[in-house]
Parts: C-alpha cells; sequence; structure tokens
C-alpha cells in the first residue's frame, strides 16, 4: 500500500512539473514571457560562443563553459521530453536531434571535434522554435515572420559550411588560416562574387564549392522573396487548406469560401 501510495505521489509529482513547464514555455502570462526571453537571450549566448570557440584556446575556462552549456542543453532536453505529448513525437522533432548531436559535440569536444561545425545548427533550431515566433509576435512583428525565419536559414548555411571549411581544410590550405578566412571564403562562393583569392584545395575542395554556391543562392533568393512579398496571415481555408491570404481577405481566393480571419480591429 505504502509503495502505491508513493508512486501515485510521484506521479502527481511529474504531471504538476509537466504542467509548470509548459505554461513557462508556451504561456503568455509576465512571469513566462520573461522565462522565453531568457531562453532566447540564452540561445543567443551558447550561439556566440560556438562563434569564438575556435579563437578561444582549451584551457580550463573553455572546458568549464564547453561543460556547462552541454549540461543547460542535456536540461533543456530533458524538459521537451517531459512536456511532449508522448515519447515518439518528441524523438520525431528535429530539434531533439540537433541538440543530441550539439550536446555530443560539447561532451567529447577532442574526440568529436571534426564534427564540431555542426554546433551551429543551434542557430536553425532557435529559428525554427515557436519562442522565437511567440516573441516577434507579442512584439508585434508577426508580419517579419517569415523574414526573419529566412535570415536564420541563411546565417545557419553560412556558419555551417564555415565551421566545416575551418575544421577540415584549416593546416591543409594555408589560406584558411582562421575561422575569418573560413568565413570571406564562405560568403565569397555564396554570392559567387569568386574573387579567386581564397580556393579549396583536391575534390572535396571542389565539391564543397559547387554545394556552397547552389545552396547559397537559393537561400538568397529565399531572402529576396520573403522582404519583397507583400504580408499576408497564415488562416488555413476551412474549405481547401490554402494557408496564406491577404490580411483583409473576406473570402479564399482559390475556392470562394468565407474566412473569418481573427482581426484586433483599428
Amino acid at each position: 500500500m505504502t509503495s502505491h501510495d508513493d508512486t501515485a505521489d510521484t506521479n502527481t509529482r511529474i504531471e504538476r512539473l509537466r504542467r509548470h513547464l509548459r505554461s513557462l514555455y508556451f504561456g503568455s502570462n509576465p512571469g513566462a514571457i520573461r522565462f522565453q526571453i531568457g531562453m532566447a537571450l540564452l540561445d543567443i549566448a551558447i550561439i556566440g560562443f560556438f562563434i569564438a570557440s575556435p579563437h578561444i584556446g582549451r584551457g580550463n575556462v573553455f572546458l568549464f563553459i564547453d561543460y556547462s552549456i552541454a549540461l543547460l542543453i542535456a536540461f533543456e532536453l530533458a524538459a521537451r521530453a517531459l512536456i511532449a505529448p508522448n515519447l515518439r513525437y518528441w524523438l520525431g522533432r528535429g530539434m531533439t536531434w540537433v541538440d543530441v548531436v550539439i550536446l555530443a559535440t560539447l561532451l567529447f569536444p577532442t574526440l568529436l571535434s571534426s564534427f564540431a561545425f555542426l554546433r551551429f545548427l543551434r542557430v536553425w533550431a532557435l529559428g525554427q522554435s515557436k519562442l522565437l515566433k511567440l516573441l516577434l509576435l507579442r512584439a508585434g512583428y508577426g508580419r517579419v515572420e517569415d523574414v526573419v525565419q529566412a535570415c536564420v536559414n541563411l546565417l545557419t548555411f553560412l556558419f555551417l559550411v564555415t565551421g566545416f571549411v575551418y575544421t577540415t581544410f584549416y593546416g591543409r590550405e594555408p589560406k584558411i588560416g582562421n575561422f575569418i578566412d573560413a568565413l570571406y571564403f564562405t560568403v565569397a562562393t555564396v554570392t559567387t562574387t569568386g574573387f579567386g583569392d581564397v580556393t579549396l584545395p583536391g575534390t572535396l575542395g571542389k565539391i564543397t564549392s559547387i554545394v556552397t554556391m547552389i545552396f547559397g543562392i537559393s537561400l538568397f533568393v529565399r531572402l529576396a522573396q520573403a522582404v519583397v512579398r507583400p504580408y499576408k496571415v497564415v488562416h488555413p481555408c476551412p474549405q481547401c487548406a490554402l494557408q496564406r491570404h491577404d490580411t483583409d481577405a473576406v473570402h479564399c481566393k482559390a475556392c470562394g469560401h468565407i474566412l473569418n480571419i481573427p482581426d484586433e480591429g483599428s
């Protein structure tokens, strides 16, 4: 009987913790907003450390920061697992596996140094999170969500390629002497400027350049489209499921169904 009571008490505590975490991650009260802003600032600080890490010596201070970030990401993974509807949903999310990969590179910085560039996926994870969307909406910048998303995708790609180039070609190509050299090559290649003063050797270098140009220019075009495209609201049509409509739309342009788009009024 005592064992049964202890189990029930544990389940009650877990459920209470789950509700509390959900209110913090998805709530709109002042405490939840402060928590969400704090999480966003923490993500930005972590990304800043990843960018600066190639220039920081691998001493005790570096390892302390490295393992501290690993601990934070581990706690966040556990929190997301707790608030997820089920384990399958949690395992099926892209952000979960992004954080697992990042956590592995943080826990084994020497062994997995060749994969350290994958840490920049944290930029993408931040852009994909509901937290960013919620903060934009609450700050009154919901209309620039697509632009922000396109910028995040482009930045993620730039830093991923830069990290890969630095990790792979540092020491093999004299002109890739630091992280800035790798970033310079990446930007010059993505923009198809092609000064030619920094090139990557061998077949792998050519393949890297080709992939960078193809995907990079595509992301630039996507950003340009997001900037110049008229703002539309996301409101699925009940009849044909068309997602995007003009802010003042009364009927769906695809099927003519009457829409009831929420409006705060003028």
